[in-house]
Order: structure tokens, then C-alpha cells, then sequence
């Protein structure tokens, strides 16, 4: 009897797709080949351990992937994060990595895990003959949507990998060693799924028959066009990722939250602005992101770690107008007596009773005024509005430059915040990307975005480089040596063909 490994325990995914408290979930354990894919529910709750593996099914594991550790390989490593600790994600923080980073191997494993799964459900939904064609649909667009996510995470961070889809589920080779696959080639699988998805799933879950409530937290229709979208400014497919981002305007679902501070309170579960994230709930299966973002000794927020942090050089970029600039613990008086502020020179000597810090803590995953418990209800925006606005601005800068709609877009982001405006007749389109770059730092830092970013636009060695020199480090960053990271060495002694040569050692 062929045996799945599916963790399916729904009531700790729900809050995945609703606050509803008065859903009813079924449990299950141990799935096997007699006793599952017979019924529809059977079919939700295998997309349901899906969506779990975005952030770790379980505790113990929910500061994984999307939750906590996948920004230590898009933030730590560039000239937005930074990790005073030592270790793995030390050597991220100082630009300087190996294949044997601790980091890296976690993130690999995490993300195949989401893919294992993704591909597992779809091979046993594809052969159910008890639910019908549109409901397979349906759950099958979910799953690849999600899917897309992790290789699309993947390819960003290691460039070509080992394509496995549901196809190898049948005659699994467990010992095999396959080659690694090129990007352009999983780029093409990626974007047959999502243009399939474009077309099967619905805007939102209001009213609809597959599930009870506004699955909020779902894929969605703009939720496939923004991910495609993303893909197409990869791929420098300018006019596409225009069409794509007009088209999810155009849906007029999505709009800008008020306030930036309030978009990422712990009790902004869902809103407008959401177009895809992982929800949680401190009661029923919270994260650890506030213990991991948290600042170190506050009075507040007690028995946080600081683990993930901004370095000040990125913290002082911003104006003195930007809200968004508040939203950091820039200087507390903390449970150990002393006053935490910023130094006023680089090396500079505390005075006694005062503690410089190394970086600052962001907000954005530690609400001062939320829940002050180990496990945390923030949600983390895998995809959202703002990004949409940013994105098309950046096609259409590529396209015919700075343009009074490309600008119009980036001052709606920019205004939310009351960050000083741009004026559309002093830039030119060089100027005009530069300060797209730096927007969408200013605005989507600790989003899994900012290295992706700064290769895309061209600039990760130069930004870098130039945070490193400015804050005393040594410069570091070589293209195209660091355009990937070197695949984990744990992962290499299993299959030889995952190749550093020629990639940081």
C-alpha cells in the first residue's frame, strides 16, 4: 500500500484563509492510498497542507520559510538587514556566505517541502474521479499557484535547480541524481500554470461553492496575475508585466491601506491592499516573527531577540517626513537599565548608561502595541498592492521612460506615507530607476523582495558594495560569482550534479 506523508492537521491552517472561529474543520492523520482523495473534503484538505508549508505546518516549525527565515536570504544579505549575532545568519548579514551556511540549506529544504507536497496532491487530485472537472480545476490552480511561488522563490535564489512536478510522483527514483534544470525552462512551466490559473480562479471566495466563507488568504485571480506579472519584470518582459499590472488595477479589488503603521498591525489580519499573504493567529497556530524582529531588552515587548534587524545606514535614507520611518524602536529606555539609542558616529563610545545599538528594530513585524506572547498573529504580505503599483511604474519606465503615469504611481505609494514627491519633469528614465530602487526598499523592506530587486535593476554589487564601504566592511560582493548562492553543501553531497563551481564557496 502506497503510503503519503501529508500533515493535514486543518485546524492550524484555517486562519490561512479566514477569521471565521466557527468553521469546523476535519482532521486528519495519516493518509494513505485507501483512505484518501475519495471526497471532496479529502481534495481541500490536501490544498490545505499546501498552504501550511508556506510557513511550517506545525509548531516548532512556523518560522520557516515565508514566516521568518526566507528573509535572511532576500534582506540579511543586502543593504537592508542586518544580524549583530554570529553563525549563519551572521555571514549573511556581512555579505560573506558558503555553501555550508545552516541558512541556506534550511530555506532549500523548506521550500522543496512546499513543492513535494504541491506535487503529491496534484498527481492524486488529477486522478479523483469522485469530484468534478471544475472543482479539480479549482483546487489544481491553487496548488500550482502556490508551486510557482516556491520555484519562482527558488530561481531568484539559486538560478537553475532540480525541476520536480507531479509528473515524477508516479515512478519516484529515490536515489537518482537528476541535473539541475534551467531557469528559462521553469520559467515556461511557471508561466503555462499561472496563465491557467489566471483564467480558473475567481476574484475572491465570496459565495463560492468550493468553500463556506471568504477564504481570504486563498489564490486568487490577481493573486496569479501579480505573481505572473513579477515573473515578467524577471524575465525584463516590460510590456507584459505592464499589461498584467493594468489588469489587476483594472479587477478595482485592490486599493492602498490608509496608513503604512496600520497596515502591519498585528490585528490587520486581511484588507484591501492584501492581494496574497500568509495569515495566522496567536491562539490557534501563530509565528515567531515578533520574537525574531522584536528589539532586544524593551520594556514592552520582553524576551525578544533582535535576530532580524535594519542597519542604520538603510533606517537613515529615509526623510524625516516619511511615516514610514517611524515605524522603527529607535531608541528605548530597556529592561537592562540602559539607553538603547543609535551611536552618533560610527565606533563611537557609549557614555556610561547607554548602549549603542548595531541596528534597529523594524515595526513591521513587532506591533507595540499587539500581543506580547511567544507566538505571534502577524501576517506577512507574500504579494500586495503597493508592489503592483511599484512594478508597473518600473515597466513603464523601461518602456518609454519616466512618464507622468509611471510617476503618478510611485507619488500614490510615496503619499500614503507623506514621503517627499517626485517630480516627474527633473528625471530622466536613469534617475527615474534609481529612485524606483530605492522606493521599493523605503517601502517593501522584510517582503522577501530587496535582493531580487537590486539584481533585477542591475544593482546589487553597486548598492552593496557601497553600504559595506560606508559602515567600515569589506566590499564583498562580485558579479557574476554572487548572482546566486551556492547550492547547500548537504544538498551537493546527495547529488553531485548541483555544481558550486564557478558560485561562492
Amino acid at each position: 500500500m502506497k503510503k503519503y506523508s501529508i500533515s493535514l492537521i486543518i485546524a492550524a491552517v484555517c486562519l490561512q484563509f479566514s477569521c471565521n472561529k466557527n468553521l469546523d474543520p476535519k482532521v486528519y492523520s495519516s493518509l494513505t492510498s485507501t483512505n484518501a482523495f475519495r471526497t471532496q473534503s479529502d481534495a481541500v484538505a490536501a490544498v490545505n497542507a499546501v498552504y501550511a508549508r508556506l510557513k511550517g505546518p506545525a509548531v516548532g516549525d512556523n518560522f520557516d520559510y515565508w514566516t521568518v527565515r526566507h528573509f535572511a536570504l532576500t534582506d540579511l544579505t543586502t543593504d537592508v538587514g542586518h544580524c549583530s549575532y554570529s553563525g549563519d545568519p551572521g555571514q549573511l548579514s556581512l555579505v560573506q556566505w558558503n555553501s555550508a551556511n545552516g541558512l541556506l540549506a534550511e530555506d532549500w529544504k523548506q521550500i522543496y517541502k512546499l513543492i513535494a507536497d504541491a506535487n503529491n496532491a496534484i498527481y492524486n487530485l488529477s486522478a479523483m474521479t469522485t469530484i468534478g472537472d471544475d472543482a479539480k480545476s479549482q483546487f489544481l490552480s491553487e496548488i500550482k499557484f502556490l508551486r510557482a511561488v516556491a520555484y519562482l522563490d527558488l530561481t531568484d535564489a539559486w538560478g537553475p535547480v532540480v525541476l520536480v512536478t507531479e509528473k515524477d510522483v508516479a515512478n519516484p527514483k529515490y536515489t537518482s541524481q537528476p541535473p539541475v534544470t534551467p531557469v528559462a525552462t521553469i520559467d515556461a512551466l511557471l508561466i503555462a500554470d499561472l496563465q491557467a490559473a489566471i483564467s480558473t480562479l475567481p476574484a475572491n471566495y465570496a459565495g463560492n461553492k468550493y468553500y463556506s466563507t471568504n477564504d481570504v488568504g486563498r489564490a486568487t485571480k490577481g493573486a496569479a496575475m501579480t505573481l505572473l506579472a513579477k515573473l515578467y519584470l524577471r524575465e525584463k518582459q516590460w510590456q507584459k508585466a505592464a499589461d498584467l499590472t493594468r489588469q489587476v488595477m483594472d479587477l478595482n479589488i485592490y486599493q492602498l491601506y490608509p496608513s503604512y503603521s496600520g497596515l502591519f498591525k498585528e490585528d490587520n489580519k486581511w484588507c484591501s491592499e492584501n492581494i496574497f499573504s500568509v495569515l495566522s493567529d496567536a491562539n490557534v497556530n501563530g509565528t515567531e516573527l515578533l520574537n525574531h524582529f522584536g528589539p532586544l531588552n524593551h520594556p514592552v515587548l520582553t524576551d525578544r531577540w533582535q535576530y532580524y534587524a535594519v542597519t542604520w545606514d538603510f533606517y537613515n535614507s529615509y526623510g524625516d517626513e516619511d511615516d514610514r520611518k517611524k515605524m522603527f524602536f529607535t531608541q528605548y529606555e530597556g529592561v537592562d537599565g540602559l539607553t538603547h539609542k543609535e551611536a552618533p558616529t560610527l565606533g563611537a563610545t557609549p557614555p556610561a548608561g547607554v548602549l549603542y545599538m548595531p541596528d534597529v528594530a523594524t515595526m513591521k513585524y513587532a506591533d507595540p502595541n499587539g500581543a506580547n506572547t511567544y507566538y505571534d498573529g502577524h501576517s506577512v504580505d507574500i504579494l500586495r498592492y503597493a508592489d503592483v503599483l511599484l512594478s508597473r511604474a518600473e515597466a513603464l519606465n523601461e518602456l518609454g521612460g519616466p512618464t507622468t503615469e509611471a510617476v503618478g504611481l510611485v507619488n500614490q505609494v510615496k503619499a500614503r506615507s507623506h514621503a517627499k514627491q517626485l517630480v516627474a519633469a527633473s528625471l530622466t528614465q536613469a534617475t527615474f530607476r534609481d529612485a524606483l530602487l530605492q522606493e521599493r526598499g523605503w517601502e517593501l523592506y522584510y517582503e522577501g523582495k530587496r535582493r531580487a530587486d537590486l539584481m533585477r535593476f542591475g544593482k546589487y554589487d553597486v548598492v552593496v558594495n557601497a553600504y559595506l564601504k560606508r559602515t567600515g566592511q569589506t566590499q564583498t560582493v562580485q558579479l557574476p560569482r554572487d548572482q546566486y548562492f551556492p547550492y547547500p553543501l548537504n544538498q551537493v553531497t546527495i547529488n553531485p550534479n548541483l555544481n558550486n563551481s564557478g558560485r561562492q564557496q
